[in-house]
């Protein structure tokens, strides 16, 4: 076990949990043995769906009783005390007996509890909410997306660190090109914090990144960025746009295409060209949300998602423990 990848499991977050988490586990294991997961949560409900699907060296339980609700605000989760799924799987990533902790939960609360349980790496004021998005050329990483509303200069250049570290942990063959989300591309445009980050990265020349200047809302899916930064307001809002819009476009095509007699012909003739289009835009396809900035790796999957979406995030967690994305950060920071 010593080899393995190590994961906290918040069973008990999300809708349908811990149904779809465990089945998120499952999937996520035929494809994946050097997994070791420590799944916190309703014990019996636990084993009525893992036991027969993945043998006992691979997983182990540890009963909760008490869970956070998606309801519940970030204090009354606190308050809740030390024996929620959520606050235990992190206390065990806090005492080194797992690598990283994953919750479909409550965000604000993972966020508090996580706040509370570990500390901050050294010289970092403030964690981001980082995520990766689709682009022409692949993926990028985009943060913050909404757990600071106000960022002074030095936390949006702490943010193109990590975030700088959590692309080379996910793809270590790549430099990223780090842009800074804007209202438009001329350096007299913006707020007086984004001229002033802009100063700091174009001053400052690094071995782990490129800086190339700023990038507009229009741009974030041309692919030429790879690690996109913005205080939380402003990434919260481009990331809804952004999801909304997909969302959109998938319906309305979908209606297109089976509206009419002729839609439907036109969809069968194109339906290997669609479905790759319909994958494409999948959002659980980049499910796994990472707080980064606290010195133990924490990561959100999305609440609605499917096992699917919850596989795909704990391959996010594998990919960042074997790429050792806080060592990366403690060194470049």
């Amino acid at each position: 076990m010593s080899n393995f990848v190590k994961i906290a499991v918040d069973a008990m977050g999300g809708d349908n949990s811990p149904k779809k988490i465990i089945d998120g586990i499952i999937h996520n294991h035929k494809k994946n043995k050097d997994t070791f997961f420590k799944i916190f949560g309703e014990k019996e409900q636990i084993e009525k769906i893992i036991d027969k699907n993945i043998h006992r060296n691979f997983y182990e339980i540890i009963h909760t009783e008490n869970f956070v609700l998606s309801s519940d605000s970030p204090l009354e989760a606190a308050k809740k005390g030390k024996n929620t799924s959520m606050w235990l799987a992190i206390e065990s990533v806090k005492k080194k007996d797992t690598d990283i902790v994953i919750s479909a939960g409550n965000t604000g609360a993972l966020l508090v509890i996580a706040k509370l349980n570990l500390k901050m790496i050294e010289n970092i004021d403030k964690p981001a909410l980082s995520a990766l998005w689709p682009n022409k050329n692949g993926m990028s990483v985009v943060l913050d997306l909404g757990a600071n509303i106000e960022c002074s200069s030095k936390n949006l250049f702490d943010f193109s660190i990590m975030g700088a570290s959590l692309y080379t942990s996910l793809y270590p063959n790549e430099k990223p090109n780090i842009g800074l989300l804007n209202i438009g591309s001329e350096e007299l445009k913006g707020n007086e914090i984004i001229k002033e980050t802009f100063k700091i990265l174009n001053n400052k020349e690094s071995i782990n990144y490129n800086f190339a200047g700023y990038i507009e809302g229009n741009q974030i899916m041309d692919g030429d960025i790879n690690v996109i930064i913005s205080d939380g307001f402003t990434g919260n809002i481009a990331l809804k746009t952004a999801e909304g819009t997909a969302n959109f476009i998938v319906k309305e095509l979908k209606k297109t295409m089976t509206n009419s007699i002729l839609g439907k012909i036109s969809a069968a003739l194109n339906y290997v060209n669609l479905n790759k289009f319909k994958k494409r835009l999948d959002p659980r396809l980049y499910n796994g949300a990472i707080f980064l900035g606290l010195d133990s790796p924490v990561v959100k999957s999305h609440g609605g998602t499917d096992f699917i979406g919850f596989s795909n995030s704990l391959d996010v967690c594998n990919k960042i423990v074997k790429g050792n994305l806080i060592e990366k950060i403690k060194k470049n920071i």
